[in-house]
């Protein structure tokens, strides 16, 4: 009987076995059972007249309101669809996809929103990059109404739950987006901690949640901030934490930013034989020049090829095909999009490390080294 039960849940939930969610794993038993009653065609056929929230396939979101935070940057606020699952942590990420001019571009930004709070919706706070293409159209370009697709949240930059009695947050930019999250959840669950949070920007006016920053130094018991503006004070020198904590090495730290201070950091907790105190979460991952040579692509199961010169990631390479291709912080970090190489030969883009067939192979930071086959 039991085999048999697992048999039938097998054959049900197999049609949408590639949708990642964060919810219950009988979401995609009905998702699978939506697939088999409406073959030949995708029950997203159907459902998009009834809810375009409801796939079978992948999981969605609406975005219903975007709010200007500084001049380059914005709040974004999607509802997201069946199979979405509110029970995150502060300070994880989420992937978001967004079709622009026939193409879907994928980026993961860290939620800003309450976890099992923020009324079904979820928020991402977004700083526009001259070099960011979605992050520039997600803060001057989209439209409240516009359908994104969604990764269920990930990531390892969150508390414990109870946080540490001390902390220590030491943000920059657009860095701080993952701490506001885990200070809204502190105010919305009515929890207390010694919080120093050190916080650097250009000017007052690049500060994102500068408002909210300084009534929580009102309104939050035990949180303490220290704005450093570096157009008048320079970059943080953590020689000097001491400065604004003097007991800096007995608190557990998160820290989040521009990766030449997440060097810093990572530098100053080593020296204090302190690694294990320090957390970190990098936006950006740096790049060497070892790319590969390029070559044809082929994707065995999609059956479908594409020719890429090696600075474009086999990640790209897949959703230019329109490949529904595993991602999640598309930073090479968090394994999530790992697939198996069946044939030819990859590069990592920040090593240089070669693979070859039968490797398993970060799609995100590779790119081809000639011919290769991708089982997806």
């Amino acid at each position: 009987m039991g085999s048999t039960l697992r048999s039938v849940l097998r054959w049900s939930k197999a049609p949408a076995e590639g949708v990642q969610t964060a919810s219950t794993p009988w979401a995609n038993v009905a998702r699978g059972l939506a697939a088999r009653a409406t073959t030949p065609l995708l029950p997203d056929d159907y459902l998009k007249f009834l809810n375009p929230l409801w796939s079978a396939r992948e999981l969605r979101g609406l975005i219903v309101g975007v709010q200007p935070e500084t001049e380059d940057s914005a709040t974004v606020t999607i509802k997201p669809g069946w199979g979405f699952s509110g029970d995150y942590q502060a300070g994880q990420y989420v992937g978001i996809g967004l079709r622009i001019d026939g193409r879907w571009h994928w980026r993961s930004y860290s939620l800003t929103s309450v976890p099992r709070r923020d009324n079904k919706h979820i928020t991402i706070t977004v700083k526009a990059t001259p070099e960011g293409f979605l992050s520039t159209h997600l803060v001057k370009g989209v439209e409240p109404g516009t359908i994104v697709r969604l990764a269920a949240p990930k990531g390892d930059f969150a508390l414990p739950d109870p946080p540490p009695e001390k902390i220590l947050f030491i943000t920059a930019g657009s860095g701080i987006t993952p701490v506001m999250a885990m200070l809204r959840t502190f105010r919305s669950r009515g929890q207390q901690a010694d919080i120093v949070h050190v916080h650097s920007a250009p000017s007052e006016a690049d500060v994102i949640f500068y408002d909210e920053l300084r009534e929580l130094e009102k309104s939050l018991p035990g949180y303490r901030l220290h704005l450093r503006l570096t157009e008048t004070q320079g970059h943080l020198d953590f020689g000097g934490l001491t400065e604004v904590a003097t007991d800096w090495k007995e608190r557990p730290a998160w820290v989040c930013g521009p990766s030449a201070l997440l060097d810093d950091a990572e530098k100053h907790w080593e020296e204090a034989d302190l690694a294990d105190q320090l957390h970190m979460e990098r936006f950006t991952i740096a790049a060497t020049d070892k790319g590969g040579e390029g070559g044809t692509v082929t994707f065995s199961i999609s059956d479908k090829t594409i020719e890429i010169d090696g600075a474009t990631s086999l990640l790209d390479a897949g959703e230019k095909l329109g490949i529904q291709m595993p991602f999640g912080c598309r930073m090479g970090i968090c394994q999530t999009c790992v697939l198996p190489l069946e044939a030819g030969h990859v590069r990592d883009f920040r090593s240089g490390t070669e693979h070859r067939e039968g490797d398993r192979i970060q799609t995100c930071i590779s790119t081809a080294s000639g011919d290769c086959t991708l089982k997806i």
